[in-house]
């Protein structure tokens, strides 16, 4: 038997881009038959509907409402729901699990960390980091960062993102020894970008965010839950904005060349 995890869902009560309340999701996952959601907001640096005017604690308590909307409906049907958030730097976003509202409260300095800083600092209290979908492009970005020595995994299979975006971060997490996970980054109930529903896959059900926390970091014992072809290299697949790697020392190295992308070594 197969425990699966939604890893990548937005909520309205944070996201400005989410159209589905916590609370509203529980039935359609365990329709599904997943065991558990992590909700996953758009903290204050990236898309948050939540005021910027407000103390800082107040902000934050707003900020997890979504997730906690989400627990209690959870924990009436019988859905586990975990927290986490999804941080944002020039386009590329991270998402942060195993830290909960308190650490949060403790942390206002975190708008002003850089990569590095946010890193080790999530890194050192238990946290886990992974560079959600590394490789995406849209209309509002001019460039692709990708951050291989800032997180802990590369999220590779996101169903807001066109297969050749999937493959091009799997392929890259491949070549390179990356951890991989993959999530559905759903911001309206049974529905994303591809139609599909993806997620984590375990042989036993988690008991806790630092357990899906240790078990990433681990690096085995998990799968990940995606349509059976997306994730196949297919000859033509190419990035289209300029790529940027990053190397230990959070330096961009560019380039154009499908082939030097893969093969960058620092």
């Amino acid at each position: 038997m197969l425990y699966l995890y939604e890893t990548h869902l937005h909520t309205t009560a944070a996201s400005a881009c989410a159209r589905s309340s916590g609370a509203e999701y529980i039935s359609f996952y365990k329709s599904l038959g997943y065991a558990g959601i992590i909700v996953t907001d758009h903290f204050f640096n990236g898309n948050c509907s939540i005021p910027d005017n407000l103390p800082w604690e107040e902000r934050v308590n707003l900020f997890c409402r979504g997730y906690e909307e989400a627990k209690a409906e959870g924990d009436r049907q019988g859905l586990q729901v975990f927290f986490a958030w999804e941080d944002r730097f020039d386009g590329d976003e991270f998402l942060v699990y195993g830290l909960d509202k308190q650490w949060l409260i403790a942390h206002p300095d975190i708008m002003e960390w850089d990569h590095i800083t946010h890193y080790q600092k999530i890194r050192a209290d238990g946290g886990l980091v992974v560079q959600a979908h590394p490789f995406r492009e849209r209309n509002y970005l001019t460039e692709v960062y990708v951050h291989p020595y800032q997180c802990d995994a590369f999220e590779v299979a996101n169903a807001g993102n066109p297969s050749p975006q999937n493959r091009m971060a799997y392929r890259y997490a491949l070549e390179h020894h990356i951890t991989m996970t993959a999530g559905s980054d759903i911001h309206h109930v049974g529905r994303t970008d591809n139609g599909y529903i993806y997620g984590m896959e375990f042989s036993t059900p988690l008991q806790s965010i630092a357990d899906y926390v240790k078990r990433i970091k681990s690096g085995t014992g998990f799968s990940l839950h995606v349509p059976q072809d997306e994730l196949s290299w297919k000859e033509g697949t190419a990035n289209h904005l300029p790529v940027f790697i990053y190397d230990r020392k959070n330096r961009p190295h560019s380039t154009n060349n499908i082939d030097e992308i893969f093969h960058m070594h620092f």
